[in-house]
């Protein structure tokens, strides 16, 4: 039966043409944006986790710049330890020099002079940022960010640290002359009031407990260099896995989105068709009455 009032087909037709439009808008956005998943409504679960794991990206690259800085710290921390070690080490050649009896040792205090003031130099110069590890002043720990972790629903941001008051050069740098500290029995060092070879022994022994201790705070910056290094390559690693991640889980496939692209609009033009032929049908009834 042919009803005037209502055309079932037609409606038939309409309801496939819209469905067929909301499925190759959709299509067409994928294709514009890259996205399968770009909204909210789009897909709920993956929007949410999408949304969490990138905004938890963007912290950990800037846990990986703060990385940067405070590998620069530790790098000039470093430099300075290793410089002022090379000056003590001459000045320990300097008091095997002064063991000799014949030797001028006040010409030899003249050259000690100066290398104390290159110590005090180096120490001074060492900072980074308007932090300086190897004058402690009233510092307790140097401090690097070196990571960004998500446990359940917190967030932290982790930290490796560096004993500044154990294995500073000096406590305090006044006047360009610096006291205190491993190297503070070092500065004190005046050969022009030593009577024999046992007060240079001595000497030597305070250059060797400085050095030691150097040592073992240069080993100190070494071990936190490699921290950071290889926290470094984590964070890079981990941050390449998180966008792939959610890649997968957002990010259109551009060659599927191609071919049912193509079927869609192909789809279009049949449905309209169908739309123009069901609604025809009605206009045959005219001829009836003809």
């Amino acid at each position: 039966m042919t009803s005037i009032n209502f055309n079932s087909s037609a409606s038939a037709a309409l309801q496939t043409l819209n469905t067929i439009n909301k499925s190759l808008e959709q299509t067409q956005n994928s294709v514009s944006s890259g996205y399968k998943v770009s909204k909210a409504s789009d897909n709920v679960a993956y929007w949410s986790i999408s949304t969490t794991m990138n905004s938890d990206n963007k912290a950990l690259n800037a846990a990986s710049d703060a990385l940067g800085v405070g590998a620069a710290k530790v790098d000039t921390a470093y430099a300075a330890m290793e410089s002022a070690i090379d000056v003590v080490n001459e000045i320990k050649s300097k008091l095997v020099t002064a063991t000799e009896t014949s030797t001028d040792k006040d010409q030899i205090q003249l050259e000690i002079d100066k290398l104390q003031e290159q110590l005090s130099s180096i120490a001074q110069g060492a900072s980074f940022s308007g932090e300086n590890w190897m004058v402690s002043g009233d510092q307790t720990v140097g401090t690097v960010v070196d990571g960004f972790v998500r446990a359940d629903d917190a967030v932290s941001v982790t930290t490796a640290t560096y004993d500044i008051p154990t294995y500073a050069l000096f406590d305090s740098v006044d006047a360009g002359v610096g006291t205190g500290g491993i190297l503070g029995d070092v500065m004190d060092i005046d050969l022009t009031t030593i009577a024999s070879n046992d007060d240079i022994a001595e000497l030597l022994t305070t250059v060797e407990t400085a050095l030691a201790t150097m040592t073992i705070g240069g080993g100190a910056l070494g071990a936190l260099t490699t921290r950071i290094d290889l926290q470094t390559d984590y964070a890079s690693k981990l941050s390449g896995a998180i966008e792939e991640g959610v890649s997968r889980l957002v990010d259109a496939d551009m060659e599927e989105e191609s071919a049912k692209l193509s079927a869609l609009q192909t789809q279009q033009q049949l449905a309209i068709q169908s739309l123009s032929i069901a609604n025809s049908s009605s206009q045959n009834i005219m001829r009836l009455f003809q």
